[in-house]
C-alpha cells in the first residue's frame, strides 16, 4: 500500500470516527426553558423599574426606596433590600423585605410596615467581607442562575 493510500485510508478513519467522539462528550444541558410569550404578562414586572423606586406604607408615606434585590443561586429573589433613613444618600441603612411583602398599588409600591419598623430592623450588608458575596455577578458557591 502506497504512503498516499495509508494517509487516505487514517484521513478516513479519524473523520469518521470524530463525530461519535463529539457527540459523546457533549456537555449541553438536556433540558432548556423555552419563552412562550414575547410580551410582559401583568402579573409580572420588570426589577430595572422597581430598582429606585419609591416604596409607601399604607397611608401613603414615603418609607424608603428599592435598592436591591438579591437573588439565590436558582434565580428566585430572596428579598428585596431597601434603603431607609438615609437624606441625601446618608444616614440610612439597608433591610431585608421579602419579595412577597411588598405590593403593587397604582403603579407605586406598599408595604404594610412603618418607617419606624423598618428603622429597628437589623441593618442588611449587601457584600459579605468573609466569603465576598455580593461583589460579583455570581454566587460565592454554586448553582446556576435559572437552572
Amino acid at each position: 500500500m502506497s504512503k498516499a493510500t495509508m494517509t487516505a485510508v487514517f484521513a478516513a478513519i479519524v473523520a469518521a470516527a470524530a463525530p461519535g467522539a463529539f457527540a459523546q462528550t457533549s456537555t449541553m444541558p438536556a433540558t432548556h426553558t423555552v419563552v412562550t410569550n414575547h410580551i410582559i404578562q401583568s402579573d409580572e414586572f420588570r426589577a430595572s423599574k422597581m430598582l429606585g423606586s419609591a416604596v409607601y406604607d399604607l397611608q401613603n408615606r414615603d418609607i424608603g426606596k428599592v435598592s436591591d434585590l438579591v437573588l439565590n443561586k436558582d434565580g428566585a429573589v430572596d428579598a428585596a433590600v431597601l434603603d431607609v433613613g438615609s437624606f441625601l444618600g446618608m444616614g440610612g441603612k439597608y433591610v431585608a423585605i421579602p419579595l412577597s411583602d411588598i405590593k403593587t398599588n397604582n403603579n407605586r409600591l406598599t408595604l404594610d410596615r412603618t418607617k419606624e419598623q423598618l428603622q429597628q430592623m437589623a441593618a442588611y450588608q449587601l457584600e459579605n467581607p468573609d466569603t465576598g458575596a455580593g461583589s460579583t455577578t455570581s454566587p460565592a458557591t454554586g448553582g446556576h442562575l435559572g437552572r
